[in-house]
C-alpha cells in the first residue's frame, strides 16, 4: 500500500481492514474517522461541515487522514477531492460496499485515489500456521481462522450473517422486503460454484429473474460474491453463456447454507466443492494482491466436461485447471483437459491441482500439489 497516494481499502466486513491500517500507518501522523461510530455519525448527518473543521484543525492539518467504511457518507469524498487537490494531502478511504459510491454522482476523486482489495486470508499470508482443513470450514476471516475453538468459530460466523443482513441490507435499506433476500442467501449459498439459472432461483425465492439479478448485484456490491464467467474466444459469445457466481469466503457458504455444524470429510462431494471454491477464492486473492492484469472464466460442454478455471494472462499462454481434492492422481484426470482444453486452445497449458504430493506429468497435462502450483503461479518475478 501506498505511503503517500491517496487510495481506496475495499474488502468485505471483517476482512482486517481496519486493523490492517493502524498496524501500517503511525497512529501519531495518522488522524483515524469511523463512520461506524454512531455519535460521530449522527453530528456528522446534523452538520457535515464538522468533518471539514476537524480535519483542519491545528493539531491535524499535516496528518493523512484514514476513512474507515466512507461508504457510509460519501458526501466526504468531496472534501477529500478538494483537499488532495490543493493540499496534495493523503486520504485512506476504507469500505465494504461500494454500492452507495457507485450511485449517479458519488465523487470517487477522479482517479486521484488508487483501489485495493483487501480479502480474508491467504495461505501466502499465513505461511506456516495455514491448515487447509480449517480454511475450507471455517473460511478465512481473521476472526474465524483465528477463534480458539469450533464453538466460537460457528458462533462468530452466525453473527456475522446477522449482521450482514442488519447493517448491510436492512439499515441500507438495499431490498424492499428482507425474507425473500434472506431465502435467496440460502439458495445462492446452495448455488455455490454452479452455473447460475436467475429463472429458477426466482421460482424458489417467490420473486422475479430482474429481482433475483438484483439480488446478485448487491453481493457483488457488498464485496460478498464475484461472477466467474464462461469462457469464449468471442466477448459476444461469452455473453449468451450463463455465468458461475462465487461467494468470497468458504465460512461465509457454510454459514449461509446453515452447514456449520456438519462436519467437512475428506472424499465427500462436499469437500470437494469447498477444496475447488477455496482454490479459486486463492487465485483471485493472488491475482489482486500482485495487481496481475488476468482475467478468469471456465468451460462447460452440453456433454457435461468441465475446466474449472482458465485463466487469460495478456502476454503468456492461456493456463487451464482442473481442481481435484483427491491424494492420488491418476491419468483418466486428465482426460477433459487433453479433449476439450486442446479444442478451446491448443496451445495453452494445461494443469491438475490436488492434494497429491507427487507431482507427474500426462501428456501436456502437468499434474502437481496445489501448494506448487500456486507458487509457480505467484512466486515473486
Amino acid at each position: 500500500m501506498s505511503k503517500s497516494n491517496s487510495f481506496f481499502l475495499f474488502g468485505p466486513r471483517g476482512s482486517g481492514k481496519t486493523s490492517l491500517l493502524l498496524d501500517e500507518f503511525l497512529k501519531s501522523d495518522s488522524l483515524f474517522v469511523d463512520l461506524l461510530d454512531i455519535h460521530f455519525f449522527d453530528q456528522l448527518i446534523l452538520d457535515s461541515s464538522r468533518f471539514e473543521a476537524l480535519i483542519d484543525l491545528p493539531e491535524n492539518i499535516n496528518k493523512r487522514v484514514i476513512i474507515d467504511e466512507v461508504q457510509k457518507y460519501p458526501k466526504l469524498l468531496d472534501v477529500a477531492h478538494s483537499q488532495i487537490q490543493k493540499r496534495k494531502r493523503q486520504f485512506i478511504l476504507t469500505g465494504s460496499s461500494s454500492r452507495r459510491l457507485k450511485q449517479k454522482g458519488t465523487n470517487l476523486l477522479a482517479g486521484r485515489a488508487w483501489v485495493y482489495y483487501l480479502y480474508p486470508f491467504s495461505t501466502f499470508e499465513l505461511h506456516s500456521d495455514f491448515d487447509l482443513n480449517k480454511a475450507l470450514q471455517w473460511g478465512g476471516l481473521p476472526e474465524a481462522y483465528l477463534a480458539k475453538n469450533e464453538f466460537e468459530v460457528r458462533e462468530y460466523l452466525t453473527a456475522y450473517v446477522l449482521t450482514y443482513l442488519q447493517k448491510e441490507i436492512q439499515e441500507e435499506q438495499w431490498v424492499k422486503k428482507l425474507e425473500p433476500f434472506r431465502k435467496f442467501l440460502a439458495i445462492a449459498a446452495q448455488m455455490n460454484g454452479k452455473i447460475i439459472n436467475k429463472s429458477k432461483i426466482a421460482r424458489e425465492v417467490g420473486v422475479n429473474d430482474v429481482t433475483v439479478a438484483q439480488y446478485f448485484e448487491i453481493l457483488e456490491d457488498t464485496l460478498i460474491g464475484f461472477y466467474l464467467p464462461a469462457f469464449a474466444h468471442s466477448v459476444r459469445k461469452a455473453q449468451k453463456q450463463l455465468p458461475k457466481f462465487y461467494l468470497i469466503d468458504t465460512g461465509i457458504k457454510r454459514a449461509l447454507e446453515k452447514t456449520l455444524s456438519v462436519p467437512l470429510l475428506s472424499q465427500t462431494s462436499a469437500y470437494g466443492e469447498a477444496f475447488e471454491h477455496w482454490v479459486i477464492l486463492e487465485v483471485v486473492k493472488n491475482i489482486s494482491y500482485h495487481r496481475l492484469d488476468w482475467s478468469l472464466a471456465y468451460a462447460k460442454t452440453k456433454d457435461d466436461l468441465e475446466i474449472d478455471l482458465i485463466i487469460t494472462r495478456p502476454g503468456n499462454k492461456t493456463l487451464m485447471i482442473e481442481i481435484k481434492s483427491k491424494e492420488r492422481v491418476t491419468e483418466s484426470d486428465a482426460k477433459t483437459l487433453l479433449s476439450f482444453g486442446s479444442d478451446l486452445d491448443k496451445n495453452a497449458e494445461k494443469w491438475i491441482l490436488s492434494n497429491d504430493l507427487l507431482e507427474r506429468q500426462f501428456g501436456e497435462v502437468r499434474a502437481m500439489h496445489w501448494k506448487g502450483g500456486l507458487r509457480e503461479l505467484f512466486a515473486p518475478r
